[in-house]
């Protein structure tokens, strides 16, 4: 059994509680049938199930959970291939030590994607920002893909790829007023939806993100099932997580700390010019 079909008999057996109602709603008083396998496809709503291509980014130093989030989501969906894309197979360290292994190659990747995603970091995304092959990848892909998107300082790769003209946007809160310098228009929310490019806030923005994206390529019920699957119910134990709830002794911290990083991406950005 390929791991696809392990992915669709675990995610319909997880569901099956949820989509009988599907199945034959008119015949709730009907005398009972004989059993079916909990993953019958026949319980199944047919929008459940496409054969979505999924390609998203991995790079050197890069934000791991920026990744795994929304990888984590867009594997929850029916049908769905998922691409972790890499310039080669080597697997890439991410900016706190943990190895992802690349499935396919910039070249071997499918040429027209669902989905084209690219997660952030800081020094790693700095790289890959000024890689022309990263760039020529994200640029070709990005032009005919049914969507476009990010989290966290992912964005600032898009915007190198040129992808953002135009474009309602955003990044981490540090990286946010870059993306001016790309042509797009930067936004404070947790998640912007622009026609087909969807971004992200910084890095735990990418669970909201990756359920939204389940919702836009499935539908909303879709996405609460996955939602309750993965517990996804945060009560933080602290209320820090925006530059607008932060104690101010926080926000001078932090600002101080990664002014520099804000900086060199401004400059970065106005180098490549695009």
């Amino acid at each position: 059994m390929t791991d696809i079909n392990r992915r669709f008999v675990t995610m319909l057996a997880l569901l099956a509680p949820f989509t009988r109602a599907w199945s034959r709603p008119d015949e709730v008083s009907a005398a009972p049938e004989t059993p079916q396998p909990s993953h019958a496809m026949s319980s199944i709503p047919a929008s459940w199930t496409r054969h979505d291509q999924i390609a998203m980014l991995v790079y050197p130093k890069m934000t791991a959970l920026d990744l795994i989030g929304p990888q984590y989501m867009f594997a929850s969906l029916m049908g769905a291939k998922v691409h972790l894309v890499g310039k080669s197979l080597i697997p890439v360290i991410s900016d706190t030590g943990v190895a992802i292994t690349p499935t396919v190659t910039f070249e071997n990747c499918p040429k027209d994607v669902t989905v084209l995603f690219a997660p952030g970091g800081t020094e790693g995304t700095f790289a890959a920002m000024q890689d022309s092959d990263t760039r020529s990848f994200m640029a070709d892909r990005g032009s005919r893909a049914t969507y476009v998107t990010s989290v966290c300082t992912g964005s600032l790769i898009l915007g190198a790829a040129g992808l953002l003209k135009g474009y309602k946007a955003t990044s981490h809160w540090a990286a946010r007023a870059v993306l001016a310098d790309f042509g797009a228009i930067p936004t404070d929310s947790r998640v912007v939806h622009d026609r087909n490019r969807i971004t992200g806030a910084g890095v735990t923005a990418g669970l909201d993100f990756g359920l939204q994206m389940i919702a836009e390529l499935r539908d909303t019920n879709y996405a609460e099932n996955i939602q309750l699957l993965c517990e996804y119910d945060p009560h933080p134990p602290f209320n820090a997580g925006s530059m607008r709830t932060a104690p101010t002794a926080v926000q001078s911290t932090m600002g101080s700390m990664l002014s520099g990083f804000t900086t060199r991406a401004h400059e970065l950005a106005k180098k490549l010019n695009v």
